[in-house]
């Protein structure tokens, strides 16, 4: 199915596509004996037909599953997540499957964000660091850059991973309302900065730049997420490989430790600029859809783009490494020397969805999965780092001692990884515990624009 570089919006379903009113499709008895159906009851009834007959586990939903029961389809998708075992695995895989205002949607899948435009994650257990900032949002403007401590929020220096405080910041950083906040730069110089939500165009191409190391020309390039103005991206993704181009980059670093995902179309174009010339023509990935929609299934072949022809790819991940990012990760695993560096393991989500119409909601269960040209494609527990190293967030972006980066840079030069002190292995488990904590997490999308395509 061809794949377009525009957002598009599905062919709106109407109600009468629903059950008819004395229908209850989850069993029970509501709806029945006259009881008039809400217009609310009839998008949560349309929201589980469709998942029943789209989602990849759809056999596994009970009979007796009541939409009804449940506040919003948001709250009837992550109910289904429940229902997705899949072999190997203990447990549910679905972790992802949501519902969203179709407004809201559209913003988020076009680039435009209404927050203060920075993320935000510890160091330490006392150490609160900026880990990006959006060039064009209020923190941007502001001149907050990367690797800027955080020692007081509103008045308040209590700034720890305790449940209480993690509650406080996460309200207050990411919340509606002004927030002052107190920096301390890495020089030890102090400003103090208010921070109010705006509406911009978040710019997801944070750095490209060319090192040279050990003789070897090392493109380095930072992507923070893979939705936005695709045609806007696609025209950043072509600039940046000629700069490397003209370069003469034979090694690349990709840094993705905060890349949820995106467009499975930007995804495709990032991997045809970094695949090697050998990959042209060969499978990219295989697509497939539950029983009932084997007829979409795909396989879509790389087609070269550039000149950079690297020997080797160093992926940079995180836990925040997700969907659209981690795909490139897998298709280029069969076709060139992958390295993978990050403090822990990436989310692990081999699968995707396509917004589906539903009165004013976009509805997304799990519909997709991709798989390379090996058929490797279940890392639903993610991908394991090659360097386990933390997240340098005491610096800023391109800094080559900065500790992921540092660690390919040292491979690149000498043939081995950065060792860890052994007593950093603290800070590891303080991060992780803090990001289960403060649960804030970009969106995690591996997305595909389909024009007309609607559940039967």
């Amino acid at each position: 199915m061809k794949r377009f570089f525009v957002h598009l919006a599905l062919i709106a379903l109407v109600f009468t596509a629903c059950k008819k009113e004395s229908d209850n499709p989850g069993g029970g008895n509501t709806g029945g004996g006259g009881t008039t159906v809400t217009e609310a009851d009839k998008i949560k009834d349309t929201t589980l037909l469709y998942t029943r007959d789209i989602y990849l586990w759809y056999n596994q939903i009970p009979g007796s599953f009541n939409p009804r029961s449940y506040a919003d389809p948001n709250a009837i998708m992550e109910a289904i997540r429940t229902y997705s075992n899949e072999p190997g695995f203990t447990g549910p895989v679905d972790r992802w499957s949501f519902a969203v205002k179709q407004a809201e949607w559209d913003n988020i899948s076009g680039g435009i964000a209404g927050d203060k435009g920075l993320g935000i994650f510890f160091r330490t257990s006392d150490d609160l660091r900026v880990s990006y900032v959006e060039k064009d949002g209020p923190a941007g403007k502001a001149g907050v850059e990367r690797s800027w401590r955080i020692t007081r929020i509103n008045g308040n220096s209590n700034i720890n991973t305790t449940d209480a405080s993690i509650n406080f910041i996460v309200n207050a950083i990411y919340g509606s309302s002004p927030a002052t906040v107190n920096f301390t730069k890495p020089d030890g110089t102090t400003t103090e900065i208010t921070l109010t939500n705006t509406t911009y165009k978040e710019k997801p191409i944070i750095l490209d730049t060319v090192y040279t190391i050990n003789g070897k020309k090392t493109g380095y390039f930072v992507l923070n997420s893979f939705l936005g103005d695709q045609t806007e991206i696609a025209a950043g993704f072509e600039q940046s490989f000629a700069k490397f181009a003209t370069a003469g980059v034979t090694e690349m670093v990709v840094d993705l430790r905060y890349n949820g995902g995106g467009y499975v179309a930007l995804q495709e174009l990032l991997a045809n600029y970094l695949a090697p010339a050998s990959a042209d023509g060969k499978v990219m990935y295989r697509e497939t859809f539950n029983d009932k929609y084997s007829q979409y299934n795909e396989t879509v072949n790389f087609a070269k783009k550039g000149a950079v022809n690297p020997t080797r790819i160093f992926f940079i991940i995180s836990q925040n490494t997700a969907s659209a990012s981690e795909a490139v990760i897998n298709v280029m695993k069969p076709v060139t020397d992958v390295k993978v560096i990050g403090p822990r393991n990436s989310n692990g989500k081999p699968v995707g969805y396509f917004p589906i119409p539903i009165g004013d909601w976009y509805i997304f269960p799990v519909s997709i999965r991709i798989v390379n040209q090996l058929n490797q494609g279940s890392y639903f527990n993610g991908f394991t780092p090659d360097s386990r190293v933390p997240d340098g967030l005491d610096k800023k972006w391109g800094d080559i001692t900065e500790d992921c980066l540092g660690s390919a840079v040292k491979y690149i030069g000498t043939g081995s990884f950065r060792a860890v002190p052994a007593d950093r292995d603290a800070e590891f488990k303080e991060r992780l515990a803090a990001y289960e904590k403060m649960k804030v997490h970009k969106v995690q999308a591996l997305v595909e624009d389909r024009s007309g395509f609607i559940p039967r």
